[in-house]
């Protein structure tokens, strides 16, 4: 019987990303939630699980695996019963790293992270504009690579869509979508709204991350 633990927070995108893609492939697991404001990551425990300390953690049959994108990878690899949500296919497969790729050292590092490290860990109230400018070049990417197709990397659902999902409406945080300028994002984001999974995986975590940023009051500088 498979035995899997995840060590993180629902606030968290690419913790939201491996509970989409566990609940796609039906995949049963233990939730272990880590207050990363209490620096429950830090942790000699959970240091030796992930020296990184970072969310997520997977645990599976006591081996740890961290980093999102390898995890959701890993868990289809391993799991899936056919290869539609990471295809083997290699054109088909570097477009979904592509996005992924994109999700890690963009969306997320350039659009979330920045912002999240000077307001929440650092208590500042001021963001730069460069930031806000950051997150609208992000959208315009997305609503670029979802030109003439439904999901985001091609026509069908990937973990491409899991990863930039959970990140693209995290930005709702910080700057709200425009479906007028955005309409291929707004129908990508009812698309995925339908997967039965998707509230519970996703939407409460993104409404939790929207509410704890509304409270810091940060505003934009000039």
């Amino acid at each position: 019987m498979v035995k899997l633990t995840l060590y993180g927070l629902d606030p968290s995108p690419p913790v939201r990303a491996v509970k989409l893609t566990l609940a796609a492939l039906n995949l049963p697991y233990e939730f272990v939630n880590i207050n990363i404001i209490a620096r429950e990551q830090l942790s000699s425990a959970y240091l030796e699980k992930n020296p990184q300390h970072t969310v997520p953690t997977l645990e599976d049959d006591g081996h740890f695996i961290w980093d999102s994108h390898a995890i959701i990878a890993y868990l289809v690899s391993k799991y899936a019963d056919t290869d539609s949500l990471y295809p083997k296919d290699l054109l088909q497969r570097a477009v979904v790293d592509q996005r992924l790729h994109f999700e890690s050292g963009v969306v997320f590092a350039d659009g979330i992270r920045r912002i999240s490290k000077s307001v929440l860990f650092l208590g500042e109230t001021k963001v730069p504009k460069e930031r806000y400018d950051a997150i609208i070049d992000i959208l315009d990417f997305v609503e670029t690579f979802l030109k003439g197709q439904d999901y985001i990397a091609g026509n069908q659902l990937t973990i491409a869509d899991f990863s930039l999902i959970s990140s693209v409406t995290s930005l709702e945080a910080f700057v709200p979508l425009d479906p007028v300028k955005y309409p291929r994002i707004s129908a990508w984001i009812k698309r995925l709204e339908q997967l039965p999974y998707y509230e519970e995986a996703n939407g409460k975590g993104v409404r939790q991350l929207v509410a704890i940023f509304k409270k810091t009051n940060f505003s934009w500088s000039t």
